[in-house]
């Protein structure tokens, strides 16, 4: 790969014998003499590196710096002078400069500068990258009703810096929400910290959380950084909370309202920034009335409620997740795209699944690996897809099967009418209300507590 450097210097010695030697070092090299040639040159393409005279006829060097930063992707800009102060120097840098070459120059010093520029250029690409990769899988696949208002959801609460209680059972893809949340926000750069609460025995939560200094405890042979810390300035993901101690969960609500904490066996207060982010798979107010969990902890975690549905709620989302996992699967393990026949697909359509989405990747990843040829059929399902455990009549828009209370289909059947409802009507609340014959007021009540997000 040929790396592209622009020369902004006013003297014709100076552009001419930095060309030369940058075009003997294989770099395909280019040079102007002011600064409003350099924001032009811009304008037609992209460069690498540009190296730029802090004085100028016309716009000076530290002027042209601000404005390429000011672009959306700035090449990176090491500055060159021979008159410079300290103080200019510093300025440059803080704006944004990689770094500073006196004149006269050193041919050797460039060179080195140069490499080293373009090593962190390099490495701010491939993490530009990775973090536009991994937004790509947080991607909430389909297109039902539920799915397109849970998208419209993360769209409206991921920039915002609210606490979000994530409802759902085990394998619907609550750790994808989370994800989802953190890298739409605006600490998508920040660390997404995990912890999950279910996981850890109890005499080590507090360690893992908080963090603790070497002897604090028996087994404590050196100091440790608790995930709080470890997430400053970014999220940090409380999967399985419904599975904490009173005791923790004291102490995380003390974290929550002074933003900071003691690591075990310190003396010494930290502070944080950290957005929470929780999970369940329980009914929380049934814990708390249990006597399971804090009342007032779950007000500060609750306050945007998300609902990822069941895939029995949007089961018209099948064929799409399976095809979508059937590809990814394909080109993780380098197969020949395969494909579902009609039977296959019928029979998935058909089957509850109780392990949800997690469930339905997982049979596709085993399906990817085990199927020689190009065509899954339905032979190749487990027995459970066609014997037992499907349903006796092809799937509805709503599902009638899968509920473990009276009340929990009332509230799933009441969530999917009025989502289908204000598909109806673009979103529109007032005209949804007049259609469901309800109050403006008592349809954002019911919208709110069955964590379905409120826009127009």
């Amino acid at each position: 790969m040929k790396f592209s450097i622009l020369i902004v210097d006013d003297e014709p010695g100076i552009r001419e014998s930095l060309t030369d030697v940058l075009q003997d070092e294989g770099y395909d090299v280019e040079s102007v003499s002011t600064g409003e040639a350099c924001l032009e040159a811009l304008r037609d393409r992209k460069y690498d590196i540009i190296l730029l005279d802090i004085w100028l006829p016309g716009l000076d060097g530290i002027q042209v710096l601000e404005k390429i930063q000011a672009l959306e992707a700035p090449p990176t800009v090491i500055m060159i002078s021979g008159h410079a102060t300290i103080d200019t120097a510093v300025r440059s840098t803080k704006l944004g400069a990689f770094d500073f070459i006196e004149k006269p120059l050193s041919i050797d010093k460039t060179l080195l500068t140069l490499r080293h520029a373009l090593d962190q250029s390099q490495l701010a690409a491939q993490n530009r990258e990775l973090r536009a990769e991994l937004r790509g899988r947080d991607r909430i696949i389909g297109d039902s009703v539920p799915i397109k208002a849970l998208r419209q959801q993360l769209q409206l609460a991921a920039p915002t810096l609210g606490r979000v209680l994530i409802y759902g059972e085990s394998g619907v893809g609550k750790e994808l929400v989370a994800h989802a949340l953190h890298n739409h926000s605006q600490r998508a750069d920040k660390p997404f910290v995990e912890v999950n609460c279910a996981a850890i025995p109890e005499e080590l939560i507090e360690s893992e959380l908080f963090g603790h200094i070497k002897g604090s405890f028996t087994g404590a042979l050196e100091d440790k950084t608790g995930k709080f810390e470890q997430a400053h300035g970014g999220s940090l993901f409380l999967d399985e909370v419904g599975d904490m101690s009173l005791r923790t969960q004291s102490k995380v609500l003390r974290v929550i309202e002074e933003q900071r904490f003691t690591p075990l066996g310190s003396g010494n207060n930290l502070t944080v920034d950290v957005r929470i982010i929780t999970a369940t798979n329980k009914h929380l107010e049934d814990e708390i009335q249990k006597g399971n969990f804090r009342e007032d902890l779950f007000y500060r975690l609750n306050v945007i409620p998300f609902y990822v549905p069941t895939l029995r709620e949007h089961a018209e989302d099948i064929p799409t997740l399976a095809n979508f996992f059937l590809a990814e699967f394909a080109r993780a393990y380098g197969r020949r795209p395969k494909q579902f026949a009609e039977s296959a697909m019928e029979a998935l359509l058909a089957y509850r699944w109780p392990g949800n989405v997690r469930e339905l990747k997982n049979l596709v990843e085993r399906l990817v690996i085990m199927v020689s040829g190009e065509r899954i059929e339905k032979r190749h399902l487990p027995a459970s897809l066609h014997s037992d455990g499907a349903r006796s009549a092809p799937p509805t828009k709503f599902p009638t099967a899968g509920f473990s209370s009276l009340q929990e289909a009332r509230t799933a059947y009441e969530r999917d009418y009025i989502l289908r409802t204000l598909d109806e009507h673009q979103g529109n609340v007032s005209r949804t209300a007049e259609a469901l014959g309800l109050e403006r007021s008592h349809l954002y009540r019911k919208m709110r507590s069955l964590g379905i997000a409120v826009g127009t």
